[in-house]
């Protein structure tokens, strides 16, 4: 039988290698850590969580919540793993990111027809293969992966928060608790850092404004240049801290630092604003900053985030960093299917082919496994529904854009609307997923999905 290649360990190239090898398919799946190492990556495992542990809320009136119950329904590996690896965070799927990541590598290596090689790929195959190396894809690939869409990568930069022991953090100052008490445990699901007075919150964002930040390499300088004239830049939803303190005094009070619903016990007051730190191993020893990329130096992350209450002897196990990502002007190379358009052997998932967030990669790589497994048997491909999350999201993904194309998260936004409006927005997301969810039973049902071996 026909062989398929999967070029990328991460999380769409696990899931695409568990989807095609479940199928019947032999898998290849190269992953070139620890043979060469990433600007991001810690470890050399398969599926590693690089930023943060959440993979989003689990509510079906969330957009993460519709795509995880998809997931489910077409029997995703990687979400399977996640809830077995789950950690306290509310109504949000956090996770033991090294318990998460080693189930999914033990998953792999236990199937006969899954073989892990460890070497960098170079260049596009020409046999069947899935593109799944993420957005720090090698220099040498993405030449190749240039020359073969005829067209300049388009770059954004990205940014991930440090991590804290948690013995470190100062709980007189500090609270647990989670927004209007919604949490999953007794007290909440998050560790609170107050500002309590307007000068504290002042006095830290003044200080974000002035602090040493880290030189780009001289790869990630260049961010001028991109598809069709498009130019580099920070992706709105992953903003670093520093360049969000720079568009105004209330701005990070308004966004990740908001103090609604989180009344400190210690003063039975609301704080100004609060830093809210999240679970991020099952041990309960390290906790992340939520919302807080960064690219400050590490000895400046150390000093000013050391001005947050609670955090005035912090101990980071892991600074905030940016790098550089990269992906496709998917429109021009790929199909609704992510099959490409030029090359019906190849198939691109991932953040590679402008998605962005945790559950984006897996459930293209889940389609993308999928597919490529249904061309070599020579079934018919699978086009979702639009009215499913994963099938608006590759649809759109795939039409043009030229003038903001940037890596898209899911959203409620990319769905056709309910026939009859309903105004209540809680209800008419559920009514969405519940819609969705619905049309995509049928459509699996019709093309016999999901196979089982």
């Amino acid at each position: 039988m026909e062989e398929l290649i999967i070029i990328g360990g991460g999380l769409a190239g696990s899931e695409a290698a568990w989807q095609a090898a479940k199928r019947g398919i032999v898998v290849r799946l190269y992953e070139m850590r620890p043979v060469k190492a990433t600007p991001a990556h810690q470890t050399a495992a398969l599926a590693e969580i690089v930023c943060s542990n959440s993979l989003g809320s689990l509510l079906l009136s969330r957009p993460s919540g519709f795509l995880i119950a998809e997931l489910q329904k077409m029997g995703s590996l990687l979400i399977e793993c996640a809830l077995e690896n789950r950690i306290p965070a509310g109504k949000a799927l956090a996770v033991d990111r090294d318990a998460f990541s080693n189930s999914v590598q033990e998953l792999l290596q236990s199937m006969p027809n899954v073989e892990i090689i460890r070497k960098e790929v170079r260049k596009i195959p020409s046999k069947p293969a899935i593109l799944a190396s993420g957005p720090l894809t090698s220099p040498a690939l993405a030449r190749s992966l240039k020359k073969f869409t005829h067209q300049n990568n388009l770059f954004f930069y990205d940014a991930i928060a440090p991590i804290i022991e948690a013995d470190s953090i100062n709980m007189n100052v500090a609270y647990w608790g989670s927004r209007y008490g919604k949490g999953t445990k007794t007290g909440g699901d998050y560790i609170n850092c107050p500002f309590n007075t307007l000068s504290e919150y002042e006095r830290f964002v003044s200080e974000l404004l002035t602090v040493e930040k880290v030189k780009l390499k001289n790869f990630e300088k260049d961010i001028s240049k991109g598809v069709r004239g498009g130019k580099g830049k920070f992706f709105e939803a992953c903003l670093p801290i520093e360049v969000m303190a720079a568009r105004g005094m209330k701005t990070l009070s308004f966004g990740p630092l908001r103090p609604v619903g989180l009344r400190n016990p210690h003063t039975d007051c609301r704080p100004q604003a609060v830093v809210q730190l999240r679970q991020d191993n099952q041990a309960a020893t390290l906790f992340n900053m939520v919302g807080f990329q960064t690219n400050l130096t590490y000895a400046e992350q150390k000093r000013v985030f050391r001005m947050i209450p609670g955090l005035e002897n912090a101990e980071f196990v892991r600074y905030g960093q940016m790098h550089r990502n990269t992906y496709i002007y998917a429109p021009d190379v790929l199909h609704p299917t992510l099959q490409s358009r030029a090359n019906p052997n190849l198939f691109i998932a991932g953040q590679l082919a402008g998605v962005e967030g945790y559950l984006a990669n897996i459930a293209t790589g889940m389609l993308a496994g999928i597919n490529a497994a249904r061309y070599i048997n020579g079934d018919p491909l699978l086009a979702l529904p639009a009215t499913s999350m994963l099938g608006a999201l590759c649809a759109y993904i795939t039409t043009p854009n030229l003038e903001s194309f940037q890596p898209m998260k899911t959203n409620f936004n990319l769905i056709p609307p309910l026939e009859e409006f309903i105004k209540n927005k809680e209800e008419r997301f559920l009514s969405l997923s519940n819609r969705g969810l619905q049309d995509l039973s049928a459509y699996l049902r019709e093309q016999n999905e999901p196979k089982k071996i």
